[in-house]
């Protein structure tokens, strides 16, 4: 079969698996976040943190229950990595440095799972388990608790009160997340994935040697690290690694779990909101953003120029050929529009304008559809600013969802969308500007430009992935990217909860002959290029001094 063709039917397949699943999956979360009773599982985790999950919280109680959460989780992962010399299950690993012990607190707790080590020659089987695995579902667990503390703002009135965090946290690891995650993990480990805890064993002879291989709970770190948008690899080639993505079945699967909560949370927005329609709006962007971006992608890779890239059939350099470049660009774009960080082809190999797709993916905000409930909230702010822009157009105050958007509205969306650009740029320029930073990067000139560009949106964005061919296990890259990780994150949903707040205390406006209706394709287009718009703005001058100009001059 040619290879576009099969890349074309994979997509097909994968719309279609995303289409049976959007329904059930978005009206069960809505239930779940609506719902007034306690499981008693959830009961008994309530009594142990001394929660009341009945207890409606206002923006700011809810902002200092995520942050205290988040500080706690920092805390007790980093002395996990600190303590692992002396746990039992570290396969006799040593302890980890400071500097990378923080990073990887910072990137796991912010949703990142930026790794600047070896899973396999780094981490044992307590801290992949108890430590990396648990972040990986109570970060996505965060993330969704805030989006729907924002969709409250949207769907309330005269009230402050957003629910409480304690319960939404819960309910989103017990209802939603666990129960995916068991199935999920069943699915990869009938497709080949290792569920185990072994230690290091030698196989096989290689070059009259043998190699070492470890064991690990993989499949069912895979599937979390997918499902919640995180990324973190067990292995350090990621899901290019046979024991967690053997099959060109997995891959696709994996991609479907990647994108399968971000895409159904709108019908979940909409169900809440009592606006069906508003969230098919919502959906509509998110799709049309993310199908160009593979499309565009595939082309990038199927049709480079060259005498190497003809003869085999596309840029083949980097990617898995189990998989060959289109689940590769298919895999790629669905990680680099979430926060999701997984590769299953190595980044830094694909061409100049590929690369640059990327890093576009990332510098959008990743909202299309974006992380497990960051791109929710992430877009919902994007909506606000397409609204203010086209009342901007008509002379009219600015209305969503029955919602006057004021000046304080207004402030608070366009701190949100400064803060990540600030965070990357600045950086960024600090890196290049110094000379140290500049001698972990492998490649010069533009290439090298876009390694260290790659590194800080993936750590600001908190995507994770890299780009590769940067050393960025240094004391500086380690501080900085966590640094930026943890920014990235929090400094955001000061602002969406902020705005949750506002919103919930006004009172509805009712709809009249000059609302703009939100809910109609015009709407729909006027958002996708506002955020084609906005991003291309802010990073424009950064994308053309690297993968632009190595693009063109390929």
């Amino acid at each position: 079969m040619n290879p576009v063709t099969a890349g074309v039917l994979q997509m097909l397949a994968l719309i279609a698996a995303l289409a049976l699943a959007y329904r059930p999956l978005g009206d069960h979360m809505a239930r779940v976040y609506s719902s007034e009773k306690h499981y008693r599982p959830e009961k008994w985790i309530y009594k142990v943190i001394g929660a009341n999950p009945s207890a409606e919280m206002r923006w700011p109680a809810y902002l200092r229950a995520v942050l205290a959460f988040s500080a706690v989780s920092v805390l007790f992962l980093y002395l996990m990595q600190r303590m692992q010399g002396s746990l039992p299950g570290s396969l006799g690993f040593s302890s980890i440095d400071p500097d990378q012990a923080f990073n990887t607190a910072a990137s796991f707790v912010a949703n990142t799972n930026w790794q600047s080590y070896y899973g396999e020659q780094a981490m044992g089987h307590v801290v992949q388990t108890g430590g990396l695995a648990v972040q990986n579902f109570v970060s996505a667990a965060v993330g969704m608790a805030v989006a729907v503390a924002l969709v409250r703002g949207f769907a309330r009135s005269r009230t402050g009160e957003l629910g409480n965090f304690w319960s939404d946290l819960v309910r989103g690891t017990v209802r939603i997340l666990l129960p995916i995650a068991v199935i999920g993990a069943i699915v990869l480990v009938a497709c080949g994935a290792i569920q185990n805890f072994a230690g290091i064993h030698e196989v096989g002879q290689f070059m009259g040697g043998t190699q070492q291989w470890n064991g690990g709970a993989v499949a069912s770190q895979e599937v979390i690290k997918e499902l919640g948008t995180n990324g973190g690899g067990y292995f350090n080639a990621n899901s290019a690694h046979p024991f967690e993505n053997p099959t060109p079945f997995s891959n696709l699967f994996e991609v479907f779990l990647i994108l399968v909560i971000p895409f159904a949370m709108t019908r979940t927005f909409g169900r809440m909101v009592g606006n069906l329609r508003q969230g098919y709006a919502i959906l509509a962007t998110m799709g049309v953003i993310w199908i160009g971006f593979t499309a565009l992608m595939m082309w990038t890779e199927f049709a480079h120029h060259g005498p190497a890239f003809e003869v085999s059939g596309g840029a083949m350099e980097g990617k898995e050929t189990r998989y060959g470049i289109a689940a590769s660009s298919i895999f790629s774009v669905a990680t680099t529009l979430t926060s999701t960080g997984a590769v299953n082809s190595f980044h830094s190999s694909y061409t100049g304008l590929g690369g640059g797709i990327q890093l576009l993916g990332m510098q959008l905000g990743e909202i299309a559809p974006g992380g497990v409930g960051s791109g929710l909230y992430g877009m919902l702010i994007m909506a606000i600013i397409a609204v203010f822009i086209a009342g901007l157009m008509v002379g009219r105050t600015p209305e969503y969802l029955g919602k006057k958007i004021s000046t304080r509205e207004i402030k608070l969306a366009a701190c949100y969308i400064l803060i990540t650009p600030a965070l990357v740029l600045c950086f960024t320029a600090a890196a290049m500007a110094l000379p140290t930073p500049g001698n972990s990067m492998t490649n010069s000139g533009a290439h090298g430009f876009s390694e260290i560009l790659y590194a800080y949106t993936s750590g600001a964005n908190n995507n994770g992935s890299a780009f590769a061919g940067l050393n960025a296990d240094t004391q500086w890259f380690n501080s900085t990217i966590g640094i930026a990780m943890l920014l990235g994150r929090f400094l955001p949903m000061v602002f969406v909860l902020a705005l949750a707040g506002s919103l919930a205390e006004q009172k509805p406006v009712p709809e009249t002959a000059g609302t703009l209706r939100t809910d109609k394709p015009l709407y729909a287009g006027l958002l996708v290029g506002t955020i084609l718009i906005i991003t291309g703005l802010t990073y424009f001058p950064a994308l053309a001094l690297g993968p632009l100009a190595e693009g063109l001059a390929s």
